[in-house]
Parts: structure tokens; sequence; C-alpha cells
């Protein structure tokens, strides 16, 4: 991969991300998570999730990066977590919902991965990976393997 190319599209998608309108942002904050693995990406990714004009913005961005099913996306999603409002909370549990909610192997992954967050040294994403594992926790996943 070409890691200018990639940072330019971070930017970019950064600068889309500031928009004053809410569908822009929330495009922005959903093909941003595509680039969650990049310092550059994750602080304008966590103003997304907690986005102050709009809980479309932080659905959108938020289900984007739980469909990573990776660590990357799972910190990002506890860090904003540890300090979502209520309002905002009730938004990222719909995301998470609507990403867990089908595969037990995909929630499997999602609560080991929490565990392991939940002893980071970053205590905003240590509180915010336990909050994330109770969520986590309350589905029933629809297809089990056989």
């Amino acid at each position: 991969m070409d890691s200018d190319l990639r940072r330019a599209v971070v930017v970019t998608l950064g600068e889309l991300g500031r928009s004053d309108s809410w569908d822009d942002r929330a495009d922005a904050g959903h093909s941003l998570a595509g680039f969650a693995d990049m310092p550059e990406a994750s602080e304008l990714l966590l103003g997304l999730v907690l986005d102050p004009g709009d809980t479309f913005v932080t659905r959108r961005t938020t289900e984007g990066l739980l469909r990573r099913k990776d660590k990357a996306g799972l910190t990002i999603v506890a860090s904003a977590l540890a300090v979502a409002n209520d309002n905002h909370a009730d938004y990222i549990h719909t995301a998470i919902v609507d990403v867990f909610s089908i595969f037990s192997e995909d929630l499997d992954e999602a609560l080991r991965l929490c565990e392991e967050m939940s002893g980071d040294t970053d205590d905003r994403v240590a509180q915010g990976a336990r909050r994330l594992h109770e969520s986590l926790a309350e589905i029933d996943p629809v297809l089990r393997p056989s």
C-alpha cells in the first residue's frame, strides 16, 4: 500500500467530516472507518462517533468501525463509549446490536477482544471496553455453528 495515498485519503475524509452537512459527516465517518488502523484517523473517527450535531453520524460511523470486526475499530468505539452521553450511547448500542446479532463467531471474537482491551493502559479504552463487553454480552446471535 502507498502510505502517502492513504494519508491523503484520510486528510480528505477528515475535511468532509468537518462539513456542516450531517450526511457528508456520516459518509466521511463510514468511509474513514476503513482507515481506523491509521493513527491519523483515530481522533477524526472518535469525533464523528461523538458527533454533536447529528446522531445518524454517530450510528453510521460506529457501524463502519464495528463492521471491521477488529481491534482497531473496537478500540475507537470503546473510547467513545467511555465518554458518550446517554443519547450517543443509545445510538452506539444500536449499531452494536445491528452488527453483532447475526453470527456467533463474530460476537465471540468481539467479546474476546473486549476482554483483552479491558486491561489496556489507557483508562478510557479499558473503561469503554468493559462497557462495550456488557453490551455485547446481552446479544443472542441468530446463527451459531452446527
